[in-house]
């Protein structure tokens, strides 16, 4: 799971935490006075999840673009979000087909791949896009399946639907084993296959040859099997790796996320979506709530996707800038894991805990997460990153 010093979501079965009951079988279930709430078993004990948020100067935790959207863009989504205002009396567009649209037309310019509105979805964040996916295909008696180290809310969209969740194993160095990935799927059967690519916390891209042979094993699954690809960080990937989407039209029962928190620099407004052949978008209408993406949001995202192309450049320079991390690194003797993503994950150290605190008290915020030893730092600005590097140096001197 993910953690910085975050507490962790699993908290002990005694708790001080006021409202909370001690000792078992109460423990973790909320109260009200004298009145028990009847939380689901499962959530027992449980804190929500979480990245620290502390006032630093020197912010390289969360993956975020360190770039905020130029004044034109700004300007757009200004007028835009003022032109949905005046008809917010009136529900949105429940389908937000112009929206789809131009998401459609916006992957044809990044990854090359044609697509048609009804092969699109989008929801609050590539989160709920993959609630959805998890409402729609899995659920009580069913099995969803991802490789560790991997995203760590995975497990907890598994858990918030009632679905099994299952863990296979990477290979040490990240990569994913196609007969090992295939053989895990034919033995367990799952309803579901997650798949990271670049993955969330180690930055490692699955080649398609991967995800062909996950697709094949998924596809004779009895009852069936979506795979999802999340390719959250998908545009910060190095040239000549390819992108899931190229392989879509092959293969009805894949999914490809992406989100426009990332690249787009729009983490505050909350975007994501999904590709994949209608009917399994249709699948996803069905569990969505009603309006469930307010105008605001299609408003915003619209007018940001006008600007994809001066987008792209400045992608193109944090590409840059993360190759440049990998390299002095690695010349500093740190081991480093590939990434195609807008973040690296490092290592190895002894006290990880320690690293990461002596940053934090230079003003630099990373994140302790991922496999013991690795600390994960993203891509900032060129000068952000050079306080991270000179604070690094300091720490492990």
């Amino acid at each position: 799971m993910d953690g910085g010093r975050a507490a962790g979501r699993h908290g002990p079965a005694g708790t001080d935490r006021p409202g909370v009951r001690r000792g078992w079988p109460w423990a973790g279930i909320p109260t009200l006075g004298a009145v028990t709430l009847p939380l689901r078993p499962e959530l027992a004990g449980l804190q929500p999840y979480g990245a620290p948020q502390l006032d630093v100067p020197v912010l390289l935790n969360v993956n975020e673009n360190p770039y905020p959207p130029a004044e034109d863009v700004v300007a757009d989504i200004a007028a835009d979000v003022a032109a949905a205002a005046r008809g917010l009396n009136r529900y949105p567009d429940r389908d937000f087909l112009a929206l789809r649209e131009d998401l459609a037309a916006y992957l044809l310019k990044e990854s090359g791949v044609a697509l048609t509105p009804d092969q699109v979805w989008a929801a609050n964040g590539s989160n709920e896009v993959m609630l959805h996916v998890m409402q729609a295909f899995g659920g009580p008696g069913r099995t969803a399946l991802s490789f560790a180290p991997t995203y760590s809310m995975y497990p907890e969209y598994a858990r918030d639907t009632g679905t099994g969740w299952v863990q296979g194993r990477r290979e040490p160095d990240f990569t994913l084993h196609p007969a090992t990935a295939a053989a895990t799927i034919t033995d367990l059967g799952p309803s579901v296959v997650l798949l990271a690519s670049p993955n969330n916390p180690t930055g490692t891209a699955l080649p398609l040859g991967t995800i062909e042979a996950v697709l094949g094993a998924a596809g004779d699954v009895h009852g069936g099997c979506v795979v999802v690809v999340d390719e959250a960080y998908g545009e910060f990937r190095r040239a000549g790796t390819p992108s899931a989407l190229e392989i879509l039209g092959d293969h009805p029962n894949l999914a490809v996320s992406r989100t426009m928190s990332k690249a787009f620099g729009l983490a505050g407004a909350r975007i994501g979506y999904l590709a994949a052949a209608p009917a399994l978008v249709d699948a996803l209408r069905i569990v969505r709530l009603p309006y469930h993406l307010s105008g605001v949001t299609q408003a915003v995202a619209r007018a940001a996707l006008k600007h994809s192309v001066a987008l792209m450049a400045q992608v193109g320079s944090l590409r840059a800038e993360r190759d440049s991390t990998v390299d002095w690194l690695r010349s500093h003797g740190f081991t480093v894991a590939e990434s195609d993503a807008n973040f690296v994950l490092f290592g190895m150290f002894d006290d990880r805990h320690a690293v990461w605190q002596g940053l934090l008290d230079r003003g630099v915020l990373i994140r302790e997460v991922g496999p013991p030893g690795w600390l994960r730092v993203s891509v900032g600005t060129p000068e952000e990153m050079a306080a991270f590097r000179a604070a690094l140096l300091e720490v492990t001197r």
